[in-house]
């Protein structure tokens, strides 16, 4: 008897111990909900626990009574006592949704980032990336910024301008709608084509900080100068902050080509559609080129003028080549200055290139550059025919014997 009661006393216990842990995990699953929510489910738990304290009373005192009179059938009355009652439903607990109205939601407090949650509600949170505060690199921000991804799109590249912080920062505080596209508008209208968008912005990326009706100005002065579209979307294109430069910066420029080399309008105009980038760039390699082709070079004013409207990048050419050039054509290859300036492409052509040619002419016997004397080479295809045509139709050789030549240097 005393064994049977200690038996019952430790399946009491277990019954006990499992209806607190039910009801613990219960108040856990709760927690989300706030704690009017918790305090229900920890009531609903301990009424669930008290009934079955109450059942277990009543089993034992049944079970007493009918061990005391059934002794001889102790282990069949064992066995058929443990077996759950067909007639007897398991108790069920009170769900939690059905015990929360839905109108008191509204007034549950926040959930605790330090809420544990089960892995099937951790699979159903959506995660999304951070915008970082900072950052040296503006592919961090083209997730969250529409204005950056309608600018990749086009082309531009933005590891350049991310360079200049400034403008970094300008462009993620910008509109695509209400502040780019109408910039980008006005550029199409100007002649760009759309594969030029992105090249042009890349370069001219504080565009965006210009007001638009001062672009228009500076497109109107343009064409008071009889510029044509054509003209100006060729400018705009090769020298993109051309549009930059206000109206008195632009007129300044053309007054000081049209001065300092004494040209017409009409060939001040034809120089810097040829070359725009003479309208932005420094004039200070200009008027230093300017001096060496008149003192150190030897050159008369007018034959200047004639060069450089023929070749404008003469005007921005680097001075070291120019003298090595000069020097090799005019005192190695005996080329005078009247030659040289009606042939003015020679300045642009490597002076590795001018000696290999040079050389190999000597070598053949037909290096002669005189115009007034007979088979001579015209310094202009000497300068601009490919190897194969120049080792066919001056040197009168094949590509083989110039390449064995060359290796003999």
């Amino acid at each position: 008897m005393a064994l049977l009661a200690q038996q019952l006393s430790r399946w009491f216990n277990s019954v006990k111990l499992s209806s607190f842990i039910k009801a613990t995990q219960v108040t856990k699953h709760s927690a989300r909900l706030g704690k009017n929510a918790s305090a229900q489910a920890l009531l609903s738990s301990d009424t669930c626990f008290l009934q079955w304290g109450i059942k277990t009373d009543r089993a034992l005192f049944s079970w007493s009574s009918f061990q005391s009179a059934n002794t001889t059938r102790r282990k069949s009355s064992t066995n058929s006592t443990l077996l759950p009652s067909v007639s007897e439903q398991p108790e069920k607990i009170p769900r939690l949704e059905s015990e929360l109205p839905l109108e008191e939601l509204d007034d549950l407090p926040p959930l605790s980032p330090l809420q544990p949650v089960s892995e099937e509600e951790a699979i159903q949170i959506a995660a999304y990336s951070p915008l970082p505060l900072s950052s040296s690199t503006l592919a961090d921000y083209v997730d969250h910024s529409e204005t950056l991804q309608k600018l990749v799109q086009l082309g531009v590249d933005l590891s350049k301008i991310e360079k200049h912080p400034d403008v970094a920062n300008l462009l993620l505080r910008l509109n695509f709608e209400k502040d780019i596209k109408q910039i980008l508008l006005f550029l199409k209208d100007l002649g760009l084509e759309d594969n030029q968008l992105g090249p042009f912005l890349t370069k001219n990326y504080a565009i965006f900080s210009e007001d638009l009706e001062n672009l228009k100005t500076r497109v109107a002065y343009l064409q008071s100068k009889n510029f044509s579209k054509t003209d100006i979307a060729c400018m705009v294109k090769n020298a993109p902050f051309l549009l930059s430069f206000s109206v008195e910066r632009l007129d300044n420029r053309l007054g000081f080509f049209q001065k300092e080399l004494e040209l017409s309008v009409k060939k001040t105009r034809d120089l810097v559609v040829r070359l725009p980038r003479l309208l932005t760039g420094s004039l200070e390699p200009v008027k230093e080129n300017m001096k060496v082709y008149r003192l150190e070079l030897g050159f008369k004013h007018n034959e200047i003028q004639h060069m450089v409207t023929k070749i404008p990048k003469m005007l921005t050419a680097n001075k070291r080549k120019l003298t090595e050039t000069f020097d090799y054509v005019h005192n190695v290859m005996n080329i005078p200055h009247h030659i040289i300036v009606k042939f003015p492409q020679v300045f642009n052509t490597r002076v590795f290139k001018i000696k290999e040619r040079h050389l190999f002419l000597a070598y053949l016997g037909k290096a002669q550059y005189d115009p007034a004397k007979p088979n001579y080479v015209s310094l202009d295809k000497f300068v601009s025919f490919p190897d194969e045509v120049f080792c066919k139709e001056i040197a009168k050789a094949s590509v083989n014997d110039f390449e064995k030549f060359l290796k003999t240097l």
